[in-house]
């Protein structure tokens, strides 16, 4: 696991409390599961945690493998303009998504890298993590390596609560599949957790 380096230029991330607008873009390939990711995300936070969110997604040429999307904004009062202007929060999962996306940014925003497929990194204060190894190795399954991601995502940022976050994934997981998107999920928390402690 990459080593934490100090986020923004006090060490802290901004919450949704914090400010009236957060927003987060989820960016990887076709296929990684960055749209559904995105999905749950906004589910939780609206549904499960009752606050203002808009998601919007990419699609097109872009959903067959090249730089995908899904875009979250979270706002503590009316969301007149939906779509991101400035990212407070950037996953990227592939080092094409993060080269298309970083610029995308604020000054001071958090961003989170698969660290195995992510290998030239813009910027020293970013979270790295090996999502998709993780899932293969720890969970048995490739496609949790998105809700590992939000696992991480959920502890770092605390823009949505642990248990409706559960709650969103168990209700968009294929039947049978509950136990190991549980399982990724707390992985997800985990790491971050232990991330965390070393900043």
């Amino acid at each position: 696991m990459t080593a934490p380096k100090k986020n923004g230029k006090n060490g802290k991330i901004k919450s949704p409390t914090e400010a009236d607008r957060f927003e987060i873009r989820l960016s990887g390939s076709g296929g990684q599961g960055l749209i559904l990711a995105g999905v749950i995300l906004a589910q939780a936070i609206g549904v499960g945690d009752k606050k203002n969110v808009v998601q919007t997604q990419s699609y097109g040429p872009e959903a067959r493998g090249g730089a995908s999307r899904a875009d979250v904004v979270i706002s503590s009062g009316e969301i007149y303009y939906p779509k991101t202007m400035k990212l407070d929060m950037l996953l990227s999962l592939t080092q094409e998504s993060c080269d298309k996306y970083y610029p995308d940014m604020k000054d001071g925003g958090l961003l989170i890298i698969d660290s195995n497929l992510v290998t030239q990194i813009p910027t020293k204060s970013y979270y790295g993590f090996p999502f998709t190894r993780l899932a293969k190795e720890e969970i048995g399954h490739v496609m949790v390596a998105n809700v590992i991601a939000l696992g991480t995502i959920t502890e770092i940022t605390k823009v949505v609560s642990p248990d409706s976050i559960k709650e969103a994934v168990l209700s968009r997981a294929p039947k049978g599949t509950e136990e190991k998107n549980t399982k990724a999920l707390e992985l997800g928390m985990k790491i971050a957790r232990e991330a965390m402690k070393g900043r």
